[in-house]
């Protein structure tokens, strides 16, 4: 498979008047052509400033990229675009689903105006082709009634379906990639189910590859082949789907896990929660970000940050603590 998008030592940081918030620090991935990558870690690991700072959706100031690249369909780096370059890879071959729709939507314009305006600036469609276009989508993304809806107004729609409308302005120009931002946290647990669903039949009708970020491991299990688990700004665990569940080599992996209910388990488990609080971003670091809330933590621990290390086939971790032996990691 090609790699549709490789991103290499990613660091951004805002430059705020309490100080440097260091919120990006050397992130690392790549995502190959109809693969699904999530990316999984709490409020402020850096999932999603690390995705609008590859789209060039950072405010500027405060914030900045520092350093890395974005190499997308293994040809552009997205990084060293202008503005203007930007705005036609965004939209046309990356689609972006933010979290809340009805902040994403215009209220003034209807639904058919809005996805138009995504064809027309991208596909140069005519208003007839554009609607016809629309109409196709609409029924795509399981919106009812699509010929009335086309002249509805978002606030004539439900979460679910406002949800629906920007998934279809995202996959409207037939993208490489959607990058889609925590979509279903502002959902009920059934339209969740639902916008998974969507999804993934999406992903495989239209082979596009699809960067799902959350906070939530849950929905992880039901979408994903890969997982980037992500803290402090920085990638904590890379591995596929099944060895994260089965073996998690980190501690802070092995904590998001123990919180996450077992339908699947015989007998009753107390959720565990993990200790302390995430690490403040305004302080820079010269040890292990997850040291002050890790059962497993040594003197190497608060010396040195930890590499992103292989340790299986396709499975990389940063931590000196081996989970397997019970012990310091050797090297």
């Amino acid at each position: 498979m090609s790699k549709v998008l490789e991103v290499n030592d990613l660091v951004t940081k805002f430059y705020t008047l309490d100080g440097v918030v260091n919120a990006v620090n050397g992130v690392s991935f790549d995502v190959e052509d109809g693969e699904t990558l999530a990316i999984v870690g709490e409020s402020g690991s850096g999932k999603s400033v690390t995705m609008m700072s590859l789209l060039g959706l950072i405010p500027m100031p405060p914030g900045k990229v520092e350093n890395g690249e974005a190499i997308f369909m293994e040809r552009q780096d997205l990084l060293q675009m202008t503005p203007a370059e930007l705005r036609d890879v965004r939209g046309g071959q990356i689609g972006f689903v933010f979290q809340d729709p009805i902040s994403t939507l215009n209220p003034i314009l209807t639904i058919g105006e809005q996805i138009s305006e995504t064809l027309v600036k991208h596909k140069g469609m005519s208003k007839n082709e554009a609607r016809d276009r629309v109409i196709e989508l609409l029924t795509q993304v399981g919106i009812p009634d699509p010929d009335l809806r086309y002249k509805a107004y978002p606030f004539q729609f439900s979460g679910g379906m406002r949800q629906r409308v920007v998934i279809a302005i995202a996959i409207a120009c037939t993208p490489k990639l959607i990058i889609a931002d925590e979509p279903t946290t502002a959902l009920d647990v059934t339209v969740q189910a639902q916008i998974v669903d969507l999804f993934k039949r999406l992903r495989d009708a239209l082979g596009v590859a699809v960067i799902w970020i959350t906070h939530d491991l849950g929905v992880v299990a039901g979408i994903a082949e890969r997982v980037l688990v992500m803290y402090g700004g920085r990638p904590a665990e890379i591995a596929s789907v099944k060895d994260l569940y089965e073996s998690p080599k980190h501690p802070y992996t092995v904590g998001l896990l123990g919180a996450l209910p077992r339908l699947d388990s015989r007998e009753s488990k107390r959720l565990v929660s993990i200790k302390g609080a995430p690490p403040d971003l305004l302080i820079p670091l010269a040890h292990c970000p997850f040291a002050w809330r890790c059962d497993y933590a040594f003197d190497r621990c608060w010396e040195e940050i930890p590499p992103l290390i292989e340790v299986g086939v396709g499975h990389h971790v940063a931590c000196f603590y081996d989970m397997e032996k019970g012990g310091p990691r050797n090297g």
